[in-house]
């Protein structure tokens, strides 16, 4: 008896999440006037390498003028050395002329996908700031040197939650369209493990760590249909 009436207060509470559940989405389809688009293009600055150029893409939906929500990707790609692999490698191997940064030669390809939400202040008839917040998985794609034959390219894929806040401004060109002007703060930190066996050495596991965290400057339009 005691086990049924459980059994029947779970599936009251189950069913109570769905209706909830499905409330929440109706008026969220209720609400949407309709659908955004923004391209963006900038400057990112994570601490794994130097300033690159970073380009995205946002859609989704807004309910009014002053607020939307949605998805974005963005693409992020730098060729450079990666100093803190070199250091480990000169402290473990030994320095030999520029092997070792022949070996930390890594070609990356970082593309954060994010679901987001941008909540906007009029300050004019034309003008508005605003805040923004993201989460999402950050997907890494590197292309870096085989140990034993730097010559020789290896491809790997690292993968990390991440999460991004910022704010910016935005001015109406058009009834439905705008150019927007942001700064935001992102963070991620992909990572994976390796071995590498020499006969002198033997085994040792490396962690290659990826701090793609830092600041985002971007400017783009917006466009509202």
């Amino acid at each position: 008896m005691i086990v049924a009436k459980s059994f029947l207060i779970l599936k009251r509470l189950q069913m109570q999440k769905l209706i909830i559940l499905l409330f929440v989405l109706l008026n969220l389809q209720i609400f949407s006037q309709g659908n955004s688009a923004a391209i963006t293009l900038g400057s990112f600055s994570p601490g794994a390498t130097d300033a690159g150029f970073i380009i995205g893409y946002e859609g989704g939906k807004y309910i009014d003028q002053n607020f939307n929500f949605g998805w974005s990707i963005d693409w992020f790609h730098k060729n450079y050395v990666d100093k803190t692999l070199v250091e480990s490698f000169n402290e473990i191997y030994g320095i030999s002329g520029g092997i070792n940064e022949l070996r930390a030669q890594t070609n990356l390809h970082d593309i954060p996908i994010m679901i987001n939400a941008t909540l906007k202040f009029p300050v004019a008839p034309r003008a508005k700031i605003y805040v923004t917040g993201a989460i999402g998985a950050e997907i890494l794609i590197v292309d870096y040197r085989n140990f034993e034959n730097p010559d020789n390219n290896e491809l790997k894929g690292a993968f990390d939650f991440n999460w991004r806040l910022g704010f910016g401004g935005a001015y109406n060109i058009g009834p439905r369209s705008e150019i927007l002007l942001e700064m935001n703060y992102h963070n991620s930190e992909p990572s994976w493990t390796y071995e590498i066996e020499t006969p002198t050495i033997g085994k040792r596991t490396f962690e290659r760590v990826y701090d793609m965290s830092g600041i985002m400057f971007r400017a783009g339009f917006r466009f509202y249909y």
